[in-house]
């Protein structure tokens, strides 16, 4: 890891749908900032999830973006941002990162791009990998007591002990279509939203 250059922020960027943000989201991002020392974890929600295999249609995106701006409150240092959203278009994260250091008038931040272990397969068929790498630090989430994962060559990274809690975005839509509680899986601020929108009805 480069040392940090003082008076820049360190950000961390936690992308994903969100469809919906669980409170194993939270937890991960939560467990980040503290660990890593972030100033602040934003949650960027994707505009087009270009990575995932969608066998159903995903939520409005300035849906899902209202559902992660409830998520997020009453966890200081965790912010929803819709930086993809504006952008508009597939979601590459190198994108995002060139776009906040543009955007940076005085210092560019120091970013940490937040993943969770099951990714890091993946991050040589990330867009433009090869710039991401050298542009930021990782830190990877990985489950309490699991194998460290396999990172490859280049990246600098750092190793998160995520959350035990046992909860995914498909778990939660399921339910919801069965008809079943998700208290304790959701914040109660998202089932709000949830119901409000009438979402995950029927198909989840």
């Amino acid at each position: 890891m480069s040392p940090a250059r003082p008076g820049a922020e360190r950000l961390g960027l936690f992308g994903g749908t969100f469809d919906p943000p669980h409170l194993g989201h939270l937890a991960a991002a939560a467990a980040c900032r503290t660990e890593l020392g972030l100033d602040r974890v934003l949650l960027v929600v994707a505009n087009e999830p270009w990575q995932k295999v969608v066998d159903r249609v995903p939520s409005p995106a300035g849906v899902r973006l209202e559902m992660v701006q409830a998520a997020v409150e009453g966890w200081p240092g965790l912010e929803a941002s819709a930086v993809e959203i504006r952008r508009g278009g597939p979601s590459y994260t190198i994108d995002t990162v060139e776009e906040l250091r543009r955007g940076s008038v005085d210092m560019p931040p120091e970013l940490v791009v937040l993943i969770g272990s099951d990714l890091v397969p993946t991050l040589p068929s990330w867009h433009r990998s090869e710039d991401l790498r050298h542009a930021v630090e990782l830190g990877v989430v990985a489950r309490p007591r699991a194998d460290p994962p396999s990172i490859p060559a280049g990246w600098r990274w750092r190793r998160v002990a995520g959350p035990s809690l046992d909860v995914s975005s498909s778990a939660v839509r399921s339910a919801l279509v069965r008809g079943l509680p998700v208290d304790g899986m959701v914040p109660c601020a998202v089932i709000n939203c949830i119901r409000r929108q009438a979402l995950y009805a029927g198909g989840g």
